[in-house]
């Protein structure tokens, strides 16, 4: 029997926990009250935070520094979770501290298992709290501190949100295709619609929007099993990473490639820009570079030779860490849609350092091959490669 886990401090959140409870009850959901809160509960929840407190450091009750104790009773809580083969849904409550420990366990659960965060910080920056999982977050509009007329009405949305969510899983049917992971941008999507086109029907393709969290995102169901090839065309999140963009997908972009020796074809795609947003956002020290304004909120900056041999090297040296089948295709003729013959990003010589940074870098052998081509990243002729090369390892 599966039930709702009803997740708060119950030190310092009992009665809206109570009530979230008792509104979930109504609804004809089963909910299990579990406190992860470091001081005595002022209700009796059905899992108690010392029971949950086993889960991480020894001592972790008796940690004097909140900010400590919030951390350890985090890392407790994802540990807990996991281990619970009955969760149908998860819905947690809390301020600053509550949404951290809170969310920590949501961000371990799979995909499509329902989950909503009612918390005092929804309306601001939720990345840290969601990362890269399907977590929903609600604004509690209040602060979570006693019952009142507007919070009633919060946690009973919730409730019903939950309820809903969890009344009965949807069955998923079974894989007849092999899921494929895309990265693109807008100015990469021609290359990617029309590799799609020509293998349509054969595979299910997941495309991911190439600003730092589709990468992200992508990996993450690459380790996890639900991706099993990856035509990772658009890897411009290097540059950002590198460079200092706004849209990094950080330090581990392409470990889950090697981790799982899923079949690998990738290219540079946008590697030719660097993202931020607005005029006023970019870095003082980069106003005397070659912008370009994508719409009146993010700005392209070109990277130059420099930046382009550094993007080489490290996607190069990614690469040498995947063990499993990798094409590598360099489109010779432009990266982007403005790196184009007289287009505003056009450098062929920028272009040519970071084709010569990854043809040098890389170790190259039977499993790991490098495919050159005469043409421009949205040509006809890329895709047709693409598609070629995807057969060719993974089909």
């Amino acid at each position: 029997m599966k039930r709702i886990y009803v997740v708060g401090t119950a030190d310092t959140k009992g009665e809206e926990l109570a009530f979230l409870a008792e509104r979930i009850r109504a609804l004809g959901g089963d909910p299990l009250v579990v406190d992860v809160g470091i001081r005595t509960p002022t209700i009796p929840p059905e899992i108690a935070a010392a029971e949950v407190a086993t889960f991480g450091a020894p001592g972790l009750l008796e940690v004097t520094d909140r900010g400590v104790a919030v951390a350890g009773m985090a890392e407790a809580f994802a540990n807990f979770i996991i281990t619970r083969d009955d969760v149908a849904g998860i819905v947690g409550i809390g301020g600053g501290g509550g949404t951290s420990i809170i969310t920590a366990g949501m961000r371990k659960l799979r995909i499509g298992l329902p989950k909503i965060m009612v918390s005092t910080l929804a309306s601001g920056e939720v990345s840290p709290y969601v990362g890269v999982s399907d977590i929903m977050m609600m604004p509690s509009i209040t602060d979570l501190a006693g019952l009142n007329r507007i919070s009633r009405v919060i946690l009973s949305n919730a409730a019903q949100a939950i309820a809903g969510m969890s009344a009965s899983e949807e069955p998923v049917p079974p894989a007849t295709k092999r899921a494929v992971g895309f990265t693109m941008f807008g100015v990469t999507t021609p290359a990617v619609t029309q590799i799609v086109e020509l293998m349509a029907g054969a595979i299910e393709p997941l495309v991911f929007h190439a600003t730092g969290t589709g990468g992200k995102t992508m990996e993450m169901l690459v380790d996890s099993g639900l991706i099993t090839a990856v035509i990772d065309i658009t890897t411009t999140e290097v540059a950002d990473y590198l460079i200092g963009g706004v849209l990094p997908a950080g330090p581990e972009r392409l470990d889950a490639i090697a981790r799982t020796r899923v079949p690998y074809v990738g290219s540079v795609g946008a590697c030719d820009m660097v993202n931020f947003w607005a005029p006023s956002t970019v870095p003082e020290r980069f106003s005397a570079r070659l912008f370009y304004s994508h719409n009146d909120n993010v700005t392209l900056m070109r990277t130059t030779a420099d930046e382009c041999r550094a993007i080489g090297e490290w996607i190069g040296g990614k690469l040498n860490a995947c063990e499993g089948q990798v094409r590598f295709l360099l489109p010779l003729r432009g990266l982007s849609a403005i790196d184009t013959e007289g287009g505003p990003f056009r450098d062929a010589e920028a272009d040519a350092e970071l084709f010569n940074a990854v043809q040098r870098t890389v170790q190259w052998n039977g499993n790991r091959r490098l495919i050159t081509l005469d043409c421009h990243i949205n040509d006809p002729e890329f895709a047709a490669a693409a598609v070629a090369a995807y057969t060719e390892i993974a089909a």
